[in-house]
């Protein structure tokens, strides 16, 4: 095994520290604590997947539970389970897919988009707090970086599931 070159060395070790950063910054965000003072803010009483399912299906078209769940990286059951409690609760519907009557998509109601609006709200109040130290322009630079980093996970692993072997 060759030694790394120097700037592959610096690059390395840029990438560790980026993957650590965001592996606390995923932990801080997701921990029961935020959830819990997202909800108390919000004045919601939903579970963290369903907030994740909820946001998912308000930023997108109609569709079917199967691809939200590929979508989401989880099992189609679970899901189905969390759509169920969500449909109960009157944030979302199931209309049939103008493509094939006999399958449903899942679509967002008002109230739903009024719960995620206020998830948000609640979201960007605590995010502003966090950051209401940095400059427009720091905010701005990281906002872009943010949204090259999620595109390029987006693509890779798009890349990588058409690359994986069918069973």
């Amino acid at each position: 095994m060759s030694t790394p070159r120097p700037t592959e060395a610096a690059a390395l070790t840029d990438v560790t520290e980026i993957e650590r950063l965001l592996t606390r910054i995923a932990y801080l965000a997701g921990r029961a604590r935020q959830h819990e003072r997202l909800m108390s803010e919000s004045g919601l009483s939903l579970d963290r997947a369903s907030v994740s399912i909820l946001r998912h299906i308000a930023e997108s078209e109609p569709l079917r539970p199967g691809v939200l769940a590929v979508r989401l990286s989880v099992e189609a059951s679970h899901v189905t389970r969390q759509l169920r409690q969500l449909e109960t609760d009157g944030y979302v519907i199931r209309a049939p897919d103008p493509a094939d009557r006999r399958a449903q998509r899942v679509q967002i109601t008002d109230a739903g988009l009024a719960a995620v609006d206020r998830i948000r709200d609640a979201g960007r109040r605590g995010i502003g707090m966090t950051l209401s130290d940095w400059s427009p322009e720091d905010l701005r630079q990281l906002a872009q970086l943010f949204q090259r980093l999620a595109d390029d996970f987006v693509e890779h692993a798009e890349d990588t599931a058409e690359r994986r072997p069918l069973d």
